[in-house]
């Protein structure tokens, strides 16, 4: 029985041992599940809009551009790794043609785009803006490099896409200009 399902139980009968037979059966039909999130190229370009917007605002930054040539090149990757099923940051030349790069992987048809994009902007409680590698309260640069890149001054554009595969989505947002240089702060 479900957590959901006991809950209910519970609330109905008063007990979970106090007999309760003619409820049971209202609750056998299975698992209380919540609809899957609604998708969508135009959905996800909203979401991330928003999510990176709100973030970029909250500490004094113009939004970002939405860029359909980043959102090309984040699909050809999210779509290599849904592919391969392998989680890594893609090579990337060290010149001037490099993007910056934000990814997301989570159980297929469980998160919304706003919960996606919200776990990077999580990272703020971690961040502080030193210079980069020097960002994040734990000492750990990873604790809150996807945020700094949401919120790099020299960002201008940005363009995202997804791809699934039997078990997972994969996110990925590209970025123009890359942000976490080294030596440099967010803003």
């Amino acid at each position: 029985m479900t957590g959901r399902k006991h809950l209910a139980l519970l609330f109905l009968c008063g007990s979970p041992i106090a007999g309760c037979a003619g409820h049971a059966a209202t609750f056998a039909a299975g698992p209380i599940d919540p609809p899957p999130p609604p998708r969508g190229t135009a959905l996800l370009r909203m979401a991330m809009m928003r999510g990176h917007a709100e973030a970029r605002a909250a500490v004094g930054l113009p939004p970002l551009a939405w860029s359909d040539t980043l959102a090309a090149s984040a699909q050809g990757y999210a779509d290599e790794m849904a592919r391969t099923g392998r989680y890594v940051h893609a090579v990337q030349p060290m010149d001037r043609t490099r993007q910056g790069e934000n990814m997301w992987r989570g159980i297929r048809g469980v998160y919304r785009y706003d919960e996606m994009v919200g776990s990077w902007v999580a990272e703020r409680r971690d961040f502080v803006n030193g210079p980069t590698p020097n960002f994040s309260r734990t000492g750990r640069w990873r604790d809150a490099a996807h945020y700094a890149q949401v919120v790099w001054r020299g960002t201008t554009a940005v363009g995202c896409a997804m791809a699934s595969n039997g078990t997972d989505d994969y996110l990925v947002c590209r970025y123009a200009f890359p942000g976490n240089v080294v030596g440099q702060r967010a803003y």
